[in-house]
């Protein structure tokens, strides 16, 4: 994070997101003679049912503390979905006057258990997307999900896990709103601390999503890859928390013809072993 972001992180946030909001969108003419992509502050400031000088202060960090409601217009007016609004109320919650020791992450005695026994690829991650332990099925799949991987930065820097993902700016654009939320209030942390300022040096796309501040949870859902030797699979991805760090796994509907290329992916992996 910039030093300005980490300073006044409310304003910044304020400021990327109003950039995004069109006057099109917010019903407001747009004109022939805009400076600004997106509102003006004083637009952004009248929508929202506040002064234009008090909306000056919080953007330039002089006033932190706007009430509920205020932030409320706000989300409205900037169109932000639930995820964002609670992140933006994040934003203004005061900090714990002290802070537990980090505990560094662990992955539980009954995960690596799970992991030999499960029959699909599955792995278990970190909050910044370290890959903390996996199962052959996992590895065979994807070489990136080897342990001390960061699955953000092999998808931002590694041009085969692009190739591997068939809608990869989706993908990119998804987990740099996912790491946003993952960090909350947590700026400080070393690991979010040196993640971003390497990606923020050597990925000129994280560099421009992240100063979107765009937020999101990256959810299970479904995905759509290209193996190697598999070709074209369409499959489920579950993420489940279990002690403060999340268990991901990858699956496909019984019977399909996802299902059949990862029975003979396990195969091979039997064969190997």
């Amino acid at each position: 994070m910039t030093a300005n972001e980490a300073g006044n992180r409310l304003g910044a946030y304020l400021r990327a997101r109003r950039d995004l909001v069109t006057p099109e969108q917010a019903g407001i003419p747009a004109g022939g003679n805009r400076r600004v992509p997106g509102l003006r502050r004083e637009e952004l400031a009248l929508l929202a049912g506040i002064s234009a000088d008090y909306y000056l202060r919080l953007e330039r960090g002089r006033d932190s503390h706007p009430s509920p409601q205020v932030l409320d217009a706000l989300a409205r007016v900037l169109r932000l979905d639930e995820a964002e609004r609670d992140y933006l109320h994040s934003l203004v919650t005061p900090p714990p006057r002290s802070r537990r020791r980090r505990a560094p992450e662990r992955v539980p005695a009954r995960l690596h258990h799970l992991l030999a026994t499960v029959g699909v690829p599955a792995f278990v991650e970190g909050r910044a997307f370290d890959v903390l332990a996996a199962n052959e099925l996992a590895t065979a799949f994807s070489p990136r999900l080897r342990p001390g991987e960061n699955r953000l930065r092999s998808l931002l820097l590694d041009p085969e896990e692009q190739a591997f993902h068939e809608d990869w700016p989706a993908a990119a654009a998804g987990f740099i709103a996912a790491l946003r939320e993952s960090i909350g209030v947590d700026v400080d942390h070393p690991r979010f601390v040196e993640l971003v300022g390497e990606l923020s040096l050597t990925s000129g796309r994280f560099r421009r999503l992240w100063a979107r501040h765009d937020v999101r949870a990256l959810e299970g859902g479904t995905t759509t890859v290209h193996h190697p030797v598999l070709g074209r699979l369409h499959l489920h991805r579950d993420k489940l928390p279990v002690d403060g760090v999340l268990l991901v796994l990858y699956y496909a509907d019984a019977g399909s013809e996802s299902a059949e290329k990862l029975s003979l992916l396990a195969s091979l992996v039997e064969q190997n072993g």
